[in-house]
């Protein structure tokens, strides 16, 4: 008998459950030489998609990336932490750059007019993707760069009215203006999570001390869960009828970038392996992402037992 097809054709792979929707970038961090430059692929969304699938979440990067050396280091390392190939676009326009000349202090701008990222096209996502996906992700300057912004928040809308739970991080950053303020607001009434650093409210809520600016939020939103990080002095969780505080778990810090995209990561992923148990289970595993993160250098994704390897200490 030959070896030719069978006439069987191979099953689908079936779509994720969680689909992370934002910017993924390359960031480019000036060496202590004054003369190279280290390329390292990043981006909020990104990283914390990459964290939910190293976590075993089947998980969808739904983004667009310029087809060149940029975006194919973006697909490769994806593609090496499982997220579904399906959900990432590659189109041929240049590359969203974060260059970082410092990072001590933190210094960073973005190059990227009329970038790949621009061009992301909602309706060239898989068929029925709404309706396998429990949660979805929105986030960071993807939220701040039209028109991209404005295709996202009419998702959000989309997702929301069909009763697929949102979770949503502002990560400010210096691309966002004025403006954004009502994106912000929006985006905390149509989300079930909102995830935010100390530096992100204060930024986002000036002059109002931090208990009065959470109290905004859940003006806004009184049915929302909010995770509110404070780095090495721990996280709060807002619930509608409990506050739960959790310190941070003792590390040798290696690096703190991407912690936050690791904790909400984390968070995602308990919540749909687990979703009978507790609040506080979800907010214990989340600290123990974030902590197994800041023990490698750069955007780490960590594996399970090493989250669960800090859970145990």
């Amino acid at each position: 008998m030959g070896g030719g097809a069978t006439g069987k054709s191979m099953p689908e792979t079936p779509l994720p459950r969680l689909v992370v929707f934002g910017e993924a970038l390359t960031d480019l961090l000036r060496q202590d030489d004054g003369v190279h430059w280290l390329a390292r692929p990043g981006g909020s969304p990104w990283n914390l998609a990459r964290v939910a699938a190293r976590l075993g979440i089947a998980t969808g990067f739904a983004g667009a990336v310029s087809h060149d050396v940029f975006g194919e280091e973006i697909r490769r390392r994806g593609a090496e932490t499982g997220l579904d190939a399906r959900f990432l676009q590659e189109i041929d326009r240049s590359p969203l750059l974060a260059f970082v000349p410092s990072t001590r202090p933190p210094r960073y701008f973005f190059v990227g007019d009329d970038s790949a990222d621009l061009h992301f096209e909602p309706e060239r996502l898989p068929r029925g993707w709404m309706d396998a996906a429990h949660v979805v992700h929105f986030g960071s300057i993807s939220l701040a760069r039209a028109p991209l912004a404005g295709r996202l928040v009419d998702l959000a809308a989309r997702c929301h009215a069909a009763g697929v739970r949102i979770t949503y991080d502002p990560n400010h950053r210096i691309a966002m203006g004025k403006k954004y303020g009502e994106t912000f607001e929006r985006m905390v009434r149509l989300a079930d999570l909102v995830k935010l650093s100390d530096e992100d409210l204060a930024r986002l809520l000036p002059g109002r001390p931090a208990g009065e600016a959470l109290g905004v939020l859940r003006a806004w939103n009184p049915q929302a869960f909010v995770l509110y990080t404070c780095g090495g002095a721990g996280m709060r969780l807002l619930t509608p009828t409990a506050t739960h505080d959790r310190p941070a778990f003792p590390v040798t810090m290696a690096d703190p970038v991407g912690a936050g995209d690791a904790c909400l990561g984390g968070w995602i992923a308990s919540w749909l392996a687990r979703p009978a148990a507790p609040p506080t289970a979800h907010l214990d595993f989340a600290a123990a992402t974030a902590a197994a993160a800041c023990e490698h250098a750069g955007a780490y994704a960590p594996t399970r037992e090493e989250v669960e390897a800090v859970l145990a200490r």
